[in-house]
């Protein structure tokens, strides 16, 4: 400490104790204590306390999961009902311009517990009447099919893409398909069933997320969420193009060795 910070001390010193018949020595003595004091080292401060940790309050709701990725979404199984629940939700159908159009919904018809399915592509003129598939010239036609596999319809299960006639039987377009398509998978997600046969390029197509043509799709096995697959070609086409029904027997053939049938040679015409 400084000689003038020590007088200036002592001066306050003075002011207080001038009453005082010794203050002298008082001063004197105090100018001796507080010039020790500046020489002697002050003592280490103790080091503040640590901060206590506390634990933050548990969360009152839970953590967002990650969102799934989109691979896993798209493979995601659909849930199983009953066909006539499917088919009670579908209802009078408005949700794409066909409806506007249409005599009659075309759902399906064929066994509820079948072991294989035929996916078509959509209704004609004498579905949209009956309100059954496949019941023109290529419905005959794929029911010889369906018997030369050994099968009978009665065993089978037959549905299409779209459940209206598109007009004219126009190829359907693609928002009509997407807005007939969870009633088709629902429908395959019901029966469960063994083999499904894609007629067509709109079946195989729409089942496979698949654009190549059907001509190199078919006669190849694929999967559809775990049902193995055989895409073949459309029974109309087979009656506009009858030299092709011969690849399209070598397509059913590899179907019926699934079911452990042999062929006895017999194709259907």
């Amino acid at each position: 400490m400084s000689d003038e910070l020590i007088d200036l001390a002592l001066e306050l010193r003075r002011h207080l104790a001038w009453q005082e018949a010794d203050g002298s020595r008082v001063i004197l003595a105090d100018r001796a204590a507080l010039k020790a004091a500046a020489t002697t080292p002050a003592p280490a401060r103790a080091p503040a306390p640590a901060p206590v940790a506390t634990r933050a309050p548990a969360a009152t709701t839970p953590a967002a999961r990650p969102p799934a990725p989109a691979a896993a979404v798209a493979a995601a199984p659909v849930a199983r009902r009953p066909l006539d629940e499917i088919r009670r939700e579908l209802g009078d159908c408005q949700r794409c311009k066909l409806c506007s159009g249409r005599k009659t919904i075309v759902f399906g018809s064929g066994n509820p517990r079948a072991e294989l399915v035929f996916v078509g592509e959509g209704p004609g003129e004498d579905e949209d009447r009956q309100g059954v598939p496949f019941v023109g010239k290529a419905g005959q036609l794929l029911t010889k099919m369906i018997e030369a596999m050994k099968f009978s319809r009665d065993d089978v299960y037959i549905c299409n893409v779209v459940k209206c006639r598109p007009p004219d039987n126009r190829n359907p377009e693609p928002d009509e398909i997407a807005a007939c398509e969870p009633f088709l998978k629902a429908q395959l997600a019901s029966l469960q069933p063994k083999v499904i046969v894609a007629l067509g390029k709109f079946a195989s197509q729409t089942l496979l997320r698949d654009s190549t043509p059907i001509t190199r799709l078919r006669g190849q096995w694929r999967e559809y969420q775990g049902i193995a697959l055989m895409p073949t070609f459309h029974p109309a086409y087979l009656l506009r193009q009858p030299d092709e029904k011969r690849v399209a027997w070598l397509d059913l053939q590899e179907v019926m060795k699934r079911f452990g049938k042999q062929s006895d040679g017999k194709k259907g015409q």
